[in-house]
């Protein structure tokens, strides 16, 4: 018992103590949680192996590879024609737009297929040859054509095609909406024209004779 009331009384003493010095301290010296700007864009990645790279190409798919034409965890997704570098913020402009967009829906998700994770340098104008590489600038990713970059799930089809005709705006190129169960798109999608075979002389004189 008497071991139970010693630890009371320090407990309490202890309290006291730490009320009192919160009290004292004045509210300025409290230290500001740290925040960190990532180049006004909320997508880049945490860590890379290397601080620049190689400018690079955007990917041009020959073969018979239909990996990321299909929609594979929403209802609905957005799928670009174009191939194009994208950079961070206009992926964080779409995120924006489609989140206020399906955000007074209930039940709906929102998955981002791509992600910038390319280094982009620049260099002023009128700069001489040499010195070295440029200045980071930004973070952008490489996307092939008929790639799939945001998917919507939860809503009617007509909610989630007014939400992409509004992300739409925010790209740089040609979009359009994708529906679960569509068909892939085998490498680059062109289709080669069908020659049509011109008529040889001895067909003409035939057709001439009668």
């Amino acid at each position: 018992m008497f071991s139970n009331l010693y630890k009371r009384n320090v407990w309490h003493a202890v309290n006291s103590i730490t009320s009192m010095v919160s009290v004292s301290t004045p509210a300025r010296a409290v230290a500001a949680p740290m925040t960190t700007v990532r180049y006004a864009s909320n997508f880049s990645p945490r860590r890379t192996k290397y601080r620049k790279s190689q400018k690079g190409k955007i990917p041009l798919p020959t073969g018979g590879s239909t990996k990321g034409t299909t929609v594979e965890f929403g209802d609905y997704g957005l799928r670009i024609k174009e191939g194009a570098r994208l950079t961070g913020r206009q992926l964080t402009s779409v995120f924006t737009t489609l989140r206020r967009k399906l955000k007074t829906v209930k039940g709906s998700q929102m998955w981002m297929r791509v992600f910038p994770d390319i280094p982009v340098t620049t260099k002023g104008n009128e700069v001489r040859m040499g010195k070295g590489k440029g200045s980071f600038e930004y973070w952008a990713c490489r996307v092939p054509l008929n790639r799939i970059i945001f998917e919507v799930s939860g809503m009617r089809k007509e909610i989630a095609k007014e939400a992409f005709r509004l992300a739409s705006y925010k790209l740089p190129v040609k979009t359009e909406m994708v529906e679960r169960g569509a068909k892939p798109i085998v490498g680059a999608g062109y289709i080669a024209p069908t020659s049509k075979k011109q008529p040889s002389k001895s067909d003409a004189t035939a057709k001439t004779d009668a």
